[in-house]
């Protein structure tokens, strides 16, 4: 019986707080614009400007200083890539220049006037390269382009050398066009989830902290016997929303602009039920150091940038410095986006993910201890302000409930 009654008050305590939170954030026109309009908005802006995920022939100008066959070649080989199209040969670093300012050019190559030179001598050669940095395209374009010309020209070199040259094999399984769509969405699409989130949970913080409307965020319970089933109820709020968004980025997007989608749905959604609620815990906690709304806008334009390249799609963690290694575990989408790009692109299991699960599992018992402690120093704090107030009787600004707590208390079954 009183396990019963201690239940029923439980869930009692734990819906007012979720239907609390729901109309907070319904109430809110910030929280629903970054919540629904750029969370449901962002992964289709990203596929529509990255829509074409290659770019042939793009323009560049040679600046040949060498002047010799072996420079020549160079060139006619950058030529015959697919990615560069050689459509100038300049004199000089000032024309090349100028063609690249007047737009008509995105990309510079400068081969130095020794380069004949060493590469008769078997020596090492430097080719410095210059590009149009108003789309990364134009510089994936270029390095490409370039190192498959260094490495044919290497190939040649050796096999004149050595009895045995290095053969060299192209394998590229999960992108054989070398796709900038496919190697930017599949990192970009959860990390939507988890910052937009966070911005959300945390502007509305922001907010009610400014209005002074501290029961919004605290428990109204004087022995904070209901922090826990308090952070409970705010987190289901954000969980039952993400879960829609998180199926719509990361399984409807992907399926509407053709991106790959080598691993079943129903293993994606798995992953996202072990996201989704870390990046909700991750967002709580986080948000107690918001005091501001604008501060949130602040904390988007730095933010975003670090946890992208902090996933590793770009540069292999294997390589991060120690301390950015370890700062990055603080963010699911670490883990997250490791195991959605595993999983979704190369097409590995849930199981082959064990590890990014595993760490995500962690990161959400973490935030949630953290988000209850946060909640109860909160409670102490607001506490010794009212304490500060004149009588018993006084207004309470900040609406804090003290007369109608969450209780522990067993209330008697009237059977």
């Amino acid at each position: 019986m009183k396990i019963r009654s201690f239940m029923r008050q439980w869930i009692s305590d734990w819906y007012s707080v979720f239907a609390k939170e729901l109309k907070n954030i319904f109430s809110d026109s910030g929280v629903l614009v970054i919540f629904f309009l750029a969370g449901l908005a962002y992964p289709v802006l990203y596929n529509l400007i990255y829509s074409n995920g290659t770019l042939d022939g793009m323009p560049v100008a040679v600046v040949d200083l060498s002047g010799g066959s072996e420079s020549r070649k160079f060139t006619r080989d950058l030529d015959a890539t697919r990615e560069l199209s050689v459509k100038y040969k300049c004199e000089d670093m000032g024309k090349a220049r100028s063609l690249m300012e007047n737009r008509k050019v995105n990309g510079i190559i400068l081969i130095p006037e020794d380069y004949d030179g060493l590469i008769a001598a078997k020596r090492q050669a430097v080719i410095s390269t210059y590009a149009d940095m108003s789309s990364f395209l134009y510089y994936k374009n270029l390095t490409m382009g370039v190192n498959q010309v260094m490495l044919a020209e290497m190939r040649d070199m050796q096999s004149g050398i050595l009895p045995m040259p290095v053969k060299y094999e192209e394998n590229l399984p999960y992108n054989r066009t070398f796709s900038y769509t496919i190697f930017f969405l599949s990192a970009a699409l959860l990390i939507v989830v988890q910052q937009t989130m966070f911005y959300g949970v945390s502007m509305l913080s922001g907010t009610i902290r400014e209005e002074g409307r501290y029961g919004d965020l605290l428990p109204g319970n004087k022995s904070h016997r209901g922090v826990l089933r308090d952070v409970f109820g705010k987190s289901t709020a954000y969980w039952l929303i993400y879960m829609g968004i998180g199926i719509y980025v990361a399984i409807l997007v992907p399926k509407l602009f053709g991106l790959p989608q080598n691993c079943p749905p129903g293993q994606i959604m798995a992953l996202l039920f072990f996201y989704v609620p870390a990046c909700v815990m991750f967002s709580l906690t986080f948000s107690h150091l918001v005091r501001h709304r604008e501060t949130v806008f602040i904390m988007f334009l730095f933010m975003s940038p670090i946890c992208l390249f902090l996933t590793g799609f770009s540069w292999p963690e294997s390589s991060f410095p120690g301390f950015w290694e370890i700062f990055s575990f603080i963010f699911p989408s670490t883990f997250g986006v490791r195991a959605f790009i595993n999983m979704n692109t190369a097409g590995a299991s849930l199981a082959m993910a064990g590890e990014q699960i595993k760490a995500l599992t962690i990161q959400f018992i973490v935030y949630y201890l953290l988000a209850c402690l946060l909640s109860y120093l909160d409670c102490k704090t607001f506490e010794a302000r009212i304490e500060h107030t004149v009588g018993n009787d006084a207004p309470d600004a900040a609406g804090y409930d003290i007369q109608q707590p969450f209780t522990d208390e067993i209330i008697p079954d009237k059977q």
